[in-house]
């Protein structure tokens, strides 16, 4: 997933009554300047400078394949466990600063941009059971349709998404298991036509939660149409929601928390 394209339809959703000019989308990709590794091997603190870093910034891509380091910082500075985490790809990234009241009062988000459901699996002990939530919202698949992290299959997607749901059961979190967006095509992959494909994961990940006693929430019954994609009012690249799309999902993903959470060890 681009997160360039998910930064432009931010822009665009801010009031622009005011301006006198729009403003011009951020170039994609961005800059990737020069990183200094704090050493080699195993290091107390591995993890240099975050800034200017991204998904396909290249010391990322050959250094830190999971982006372990992007969170490990906020990570370390909660003052208190969160209610819920979510972790995902940039569909979760990006719902932060769109949906400012979800995210307050106990909830953080863990999204990257381009990841996968192997990058999340990594990342989920650092980034979610060590946090002790009582509930996590796992979103994850998009980027794994297109392929970002290399040819995979619908098992081995199965595989990462079973093995989060059960480190989270058996830490007493609650989880929810969220459906992945409709996606007609990939602006990044425009020769995949992953609609059909999505429905079929969607199915599984359904009967998924109802064996693990995790809940799922339906968002793409929310925001299909005909063509198996997303409509450009709520989502202006057919990937990622804007405000209102967003605002659509909320309700069910406040309803599937609520739930979770009864199913959470007591603490």
């Amino acid at each position: 997933m681009r997160r360039g394209l998910l930064l432009a339809a931010t822009l665009w959703t801010a009031p622009a009554l005011a301006q006198t000019a729009p403003i011009a989308p951020p170039a994609f990709p961005p800059p990737s300047p020069p990183v200094t590794a704090p050493g080699d091997g195993m290091l107390d603190k591995p993890c240099p400078d975050q800034k200017g870093l991204w998904f396909g910034h290249p010391y990322v891509k050959a250094n830190d394949w999971a982006w372990e380091c992007k969170y490990a910082e906020a990570d370390k500075q909660l003052a208190a466990p969160p209610r819920v985490v979510f972790i995902g790809d940039s569909i979760t990234e990006g719902w932060v600063p769109l949906a400012p009241a979800l995210f307050a009062g106990g909830a953080v988000g863990r999204g990257i941009s381009g990841h996968t459901s192997p990058q999340a699996l990594v990342r989920f002990y650092q980034d979610v059971v060590r946090l002790r939530p009582r509930v996590v919202h796992i979103m994850i698949g998009t980027n794994d349709l297109a392929g970002n992290t290399g040819p995979n299959s619908a098992e081995m997607y199965q595989n990462h998404v079973m093995a989060m749901v059960d480190i989270a059961r058996a830490n007493g979190i609650g989880v929810v298991l969220a459906s992945i967006l409709p996606a007609a095509k990939f602006p990044w992959k425009p020769a995949l036509s992953p609609a059909k494909q999505v429905v079929a994961l969607n199915a599984w990940l359904r009967d998924l939660a109802r064996v693990r006693g995790a809940v799922y929430a339906d968002y793409h019954g929310a925001l299909v149409n005909a063509e198996g994609g997303m409509n450009p009012d709520v989502a202006p690249d057919g990937i990622h929601p804007n405000a209102k799309g967003y605002a659509i999902m909320e309700p069910i993903t406040r309803a599937a928390i609520a739930e979770a959470e009864k199913m959470a060890a007591p603490r």
